[in-house]
């Protein structure tokens, strides 16, 4: 069942609309910067010193930074406040810019990059328990598809930034400053704009209301009282909901991740010249941007389930087909049709983990929850290449797609078990 607008709801565009200069748009400045960054990541390593391996360590520290900051930055967020927890991210995140570009020792560039990755979580966590408090229900989901296609706009921008910065300067730092510049403008509009926190009150609980679980149990962890829990206590709290939906999520994001890294991986191994396999995933990139708010959409009219649900799997049994097509005559052809579906797939979850995320967070002090439950979404998604990378090594490509292509279906029959049917709202 879906959740529809009353006669009394402002219009969806009017509502998204307030949100644009003090939500999105530091978010894709944060990104774009962070997009710049993220590619020449290894470049800069393998200068330092770094072979092929070590470089992608390197690399890795980012997502374990994102990792090691999603609970800390839950406490921050309840403690201090979306918009001081998003400042003291901006400015510690221009430290670690100016470690990556003046970094004297491969050592002292990967703990920037550590550190780039713990602001991004902080930044990432603040705005979606800001979105969770001030969006009515009603457009949650085209709210937070909308918070995550900004986030993709600025990584899809970045590195033709960067290219475009490297052709002018010849410098890979270039890139990293600009990543500074981009900081500097985000805590800028962070602290001397008006402050969302007070233009926007929160929401009742009951436009943030309880959506329970077809057990009955209630998942979303409504709190009688404004008493602030802590994280671990919040953990505890709702083991269940984190234990089961949060697991549904975390084989969401394990999927999405393997895409990035599968995709690449097999046009290589059926002879794909490079900028074939670039225009293959570019397309399938821009697929899955294009499906952004339409997701959103779908979840807001007709409810969650119907935007996890088919891309998971679109998804499963995309990666599950392609396993199987790997030495055909034409390899090449089902290659970019099954990119495509992956494309499409993905672009329909657009949104899906941050708007689950917010729905079985606690209303009244949702930053503790979701620093748990952005933990085990990041984790999904940083064990899934890893996994992908072993089995390859032990059987080969085609196998790693077809375990990849499983636990998407078996997400989805997760998410069919475990997501919470919304009430309507009228």
């Amino acid at each position: 069942m879906g959740v529809t607008d009353s006669p009394e709801t402002p219009r969806a565009r009017d509502v998204l609309w307030q949100f644009g200069p003090m939500v999105y748009a530091p978010t894709v400045l944060f990104a774009l910067g962070e997009g710049a960054v993220l590619p020449l990541i290894p470049v800069i390593a393998a200068r330092l010193g770094a072979d092929v391996a070590t470089a992608a360590l390197v690399v890795s520290a980012l997502v374990v930074g994102q990792l090691c900051g999603n609970i800390p930055a839950g406490w921050a967020v309840a403690r201090l406040g979306e918009r001081v927890t998003m400042a003291i991210a901006g400015f510690v995140a221009l430290a670690g810019v100016a470690g990556m570009a003046l970094a004297p020792s491969l050592g002292v560039f990967a703990i920037a990059v550590l550190l780039i990755g713990f602001c991004a979580a902080a930044f990432g966590l603040a705005r979606h328990s800001f979105m969770t408090t001030r969006v009515p229900l009603p457009f949650r989901a085209r709210a937070l598809s909308l918070l995550g296609g900004t986030f993709r706009l600025g990584m899809f921008i970045g590195p033709f930034a960067a290219a475009l910065l490297l052709s002018i300067f010849g410098d890979a730092n270039a890139a990293i400053w600009f990543f500074g510049v981009c900081l500097i403008a985000t805590v800028a509009l962070v602290l001397f704009g008006p402050d969302p926190e007070r233009q926007f009150a929160p929401v009742t609980t009951r436009n943030c209301s309880s959506l329970a679980e077809d057990t009955g149990e209630v998942v979303t962890g409504s709190i009688p009282t404004a008493e602030r829990v802590g994280v671990f206590r919040t953990m505890w709290r709702y083991r269940r909901v984190l234990g089961r939906l949060g697991l549904a999520a975390a084989s969401l994001s394990a999927v999405r991740a393997a895409r990035q890294v599968v995709l690449p991986l097999w046009g290589v191994s059926i002879g794909l010249d490079a900028q074939t396999i670039a225009l293959v995933v570019g397309v399938s990139g821009a697929l899955d941007f294009a499906l952004f708010y339409a997701s959103g959409q779908v979840m807001d009219r007709f409810g969650r389930l119907w935007a996890a649900l088919p891309a998971m799997v679109l998804m499963g049994a995309g990666f599950i087909a392609l396993s199987f097509t790997h030495d055909g005559d034409q390899a090449a052809m089902w290659f970019a049709l099954f990119a495509a579906v992956l494309g499409v797939g993905n672009g329909l979850s657009s949104g899906i983990l941050l708007t689950l995320g917010a729905d079985a967070a606690p209303p009244d002090d949702p930053a503790p929850f979701l620093g748990s439950w952005r933990t085990l979404t990041d984790a999904g998604g940083a064990v899934s290449p890893l996994l992908v990378s072993g089995i390859a090594a032990v059987a080969s490509l085609s196998v790693a797609a077809g375990v990849v292509g499983a636990i998407g279906l078996l997400g989805a029959l997760a998410f069919v078990r475990w997501v919470p049917r919304p009430e309507v709202v009228t």
